[in-house]
């Protein structure tokens, strides 16, 4: 498969690790994957639960007419008891069926808080606020309960959200606000763990994240792992850019950067390995195609919803605003493993053992439950959740008809699929009852992340922090655009690492979104630009989690993977900075022309950059060479007809010497 006669697959370490691996490291590093075990009865009283628990939000978040107070006091009780069930208080080995008295106090206590609002919300918002802050029973009630959510977030979620929650607390207290103030807003005020993040997510997130577990039963993934073989797997590096386009497609849909990389990267990974890429790059590979799935139309991740909440604008907005940045993304990374196989000497895999694209045409009834989503979100005829809902109930649809068309198993009899084991035997009841327990199991985390960054935004809101941070950074950058960007750039990266994206653009939306907007960024580009840094936090080192659980099934370096994971993805460092300074990428106050050379400027640059950093381009660079192309290709990615000419300069000189570089050397 190489033609590079200095590659000798035979030295290769093609083994990749094992689920045991997987969970391993995952275990070590990611606090979501360290989870209970049970097993008989107990199993069925837990999955129970968390399948009622879908089924719950569902119901409300459709037709129930809930006081906002009680809707989402319920949803953190639930999640609490949920949590505590789930996630164990250390990592390690987990004894089969244990829940120990010191979890189930916790849990009693931090549910029984928030459940003490619920059936008191009427009587609690028509008291007065010197009644609450001097009754002590109401100020332990909100400490009970936003401690115990504290030790869930660290059980599930991890240390760093928790440590900078704890440090925006301690500022609340210095700058002389009582505890039981602090309690007060915190708990009961609309800008603490009630603010705009938990209300986003019991209300969209939910649901969409219960749609995703359904679609995925649906055997989804393996149609899309399917497509993008039978579209790129037979060129040079194919199983690589198989990796690219099916984690683009899974991850839009599952929204989770470590749950994509372990999903597809199970089959992408040893196709790869066997192909002759490194176990480091192997890894890497996946892990950033997955992180990007976040970025990609038309689910986006969770943090998506929120934005579409914050800026007050209809999310098929935010859709048809994103579609540019992820093309220019994805394209990075597709032209960074295009050269990496040039420069090895890579093949593809065999056409014959390749599934035909006309052969797929008849599963594409697999994508109907997405068409439905899209048509309802963009139309504005329906609410986000209705939209959810219906399209639920679409994917349950076209599970039955998978039964009937035999698209089972025919998906078992490819290898891919059948390693995936993203196929069900068949769609049933009990399929159904898994997909419901799948998506409460999976709002855990997200309702723990928001709710703690909720108090982060409460925090920040209560102390005017914000205001002193935006005074601080724009009076460093002072009439400096790009090095107002560069600081933003550090705050984001720095305070989203080791925090989930939905917990992460939440801090970023209050702290580092207004001092873009006071620079004269447009606002939904201002967003844009946090959205972004919150993302690549999962395969930026040191903090890397979706790099991690590529290095897992890879056998790599977790370290190097994380680097090299980091240099592919390079667009998601890069694409902000255009679209800050140039808001016609996002389609802001532009014309069809300036959409259109934007773009091409950009995807030229993008190469060029791509090409200096792999050290290829028609045959190995030079220091010089890489110089010239990544400088080239920042020129042409940087707005302006000044800079597009010398990018353009740059990278022809480039090429012109990598031609006769190649003409010697023949």
């Amino acid at each position: 498969m190489a033609n590079d006669p200095n590659l000798n697959l035979n030295d290769i370490d093609v083994s990749t690790g094992t689920a045991a691996d997987v969970e391993a490291m995952m275990r070590k590093y990611d606090r979501e994957s360290n989870t209970r075990v049970w097993e008989g009865t107990p199993k069925l009283v837990v999955s129970v639960i968390l399948a009622a628990f879908s089924l719950f939000c569902i119901y409300v978040t459709l037709f129930a007419n809930f006081l906002e107070q009680v809707r989402m006091t319920s949803f953190m009780g639930l999640v609490i008891i949920m949590g505590f069930l789930t996630y164990p208080a250390k990592k390690g080995h987990v004894k089969v069926n244990s829940l120990p008295w010191y979890d189930i106090v916790l849990m009693l206590l931090g549910a029984g808080a928030f459940f003490f609002y619920t059936f008191n919300a009427h009587a609690i918002l028509n008291m007065r606020l010197k009644e609450l802050l001097t009754n002590p029973f109401y100020t332990a009630v909100a400490v009970i309960g936003i401690v115990v959510l504290a030790e869930l977030c660290r059980r599930s979620v991890g240390l760093p959200i928790l440590c900078v929650a704890i440090f925006f607390i301690a500022y609340t207290f210095i700058n002389g606000k009582t505890l039981s103030r602090t309690a007060y807003e915190m708990f009961y005020g609309d800008n603490g763990i009630l603010g705009t993040p938990v209300s986003v997510c019991s209300k969209y997130i939910v649901v969409f994240i219960i749609f995703g577990a359904f679609l995925e039963k649906t055997g989804v993934s393996a149609f899309f792992i399917n497509l993008a073989n039978s579209l790129t797997g037979r060129f040079a590096g194919g199983p690589a850019k198989v990796a690219v386009i099916s984690s683009a497609l899974c991850g839009m849909v599952s929204g989770s950067s470590v749950g994509n990389t372990v999903t597809t990267g199970s089959v992408t990974i040893p196709m790869m390995k066997k192909t002759g890429y490194k176990a480091e790059f192997a890894g890497a590979v996946e892990a950033a195609a997955s992180t990007g799935g976040q970025i990609m139309p038309p689910i986006m991740g969770a943090a998506a919803f929120l934005m579409a909440d914050y800026l007050g604008v209809p999310y098929s907005n935010i859709i048809v605003r994103a579609i540019v940045p992820a093309i220019l993304y994805f394209l990075g990374i597709f032209i960074a493993v295009h050269l990496e196989a040039k420069k090895l000497g890579l093949k593809g895999i065999d056409p014959a053992m390749l599934p035909r694209f006309k052969s797929l045409l008849k599963d594409t009834y697999l994508l109907l439950p997405l068409i439905v989503l899209i048509w309802l979100v963009c139309s504005n005829t329906r609410t986000m959740q209705f939209s959810a809902a219906v399209a639920i109930v679409v994917a349950i649809a076209v599970g039955f008809i998978n039964n009937l068309t035999g698209y089972y198993k025919r998906a078992k009899a490819s290898s891919g699929a059948a390693a995936a084991g993203e196929v069900p035997d068949s769609f049933t009841p009990k399929t159904i009852f898994s997909a419901l327990e799948a998506g409460g199991r999976s709002c855990v985390t997200v309702a723990v992340a928001c709710g703690i960054a909720g108090v982060i935004c409460g925090c920040i809101t209560v102390t005017g922090l914000a205001n002193q941070l935006i005074s601080a950074i724009v009076g460093v950058s002072g009439n400096s655009m790009l090095l107002g960007l560069f600081l933003t750039m550090i705050c984001c990266i720095v305070l989203g690492m080791g925090v989930p994206t939905t917990a992460t653009y939440c801090i970023m939306a209050s702290t580092c979104a207004p001092i873009l907007i006071q620079m004269g960024v447009p606002a939904i580009a201002a967003h844009f630009f946090v959205f972004y840094y919150g993302i690549v936090a999962d395969i930026t080192p040191p903090v890397a989690l979706a790099a991690y659980a590529g290095a897992a099934i890879a056998k790599g370096k977790p370290m190097a993977t994380g680097v090299t994971a980091t240099r592919l993805a390079i667009g998601a460092f890069i694409i902000p900075f255009v679209f800050a300074a140039s808001p016609a990428l996002l389609f802001i106050d532009t014309t069809a022309v300036q959409v259109i050379v934007v773009t091409i400027t950009a995807t030229l640059g993008m190469m060029g950059v791509a090409a200096g950093l792999s050290g290829y381009l028609v045959t190995n660079m030079n220091i010089l060479e890489r110089l010239l192309c990544v400088a080239g290709g920042l020129a042409l990615i940087i707005p302006g007809t000044l800079t597009d000419f010398i990018g353009l300069g740059l990278i022809a000189v480039g090429v012109a010497i990598q031609f006769t570089h190649r003409r010697k050397a023949a």
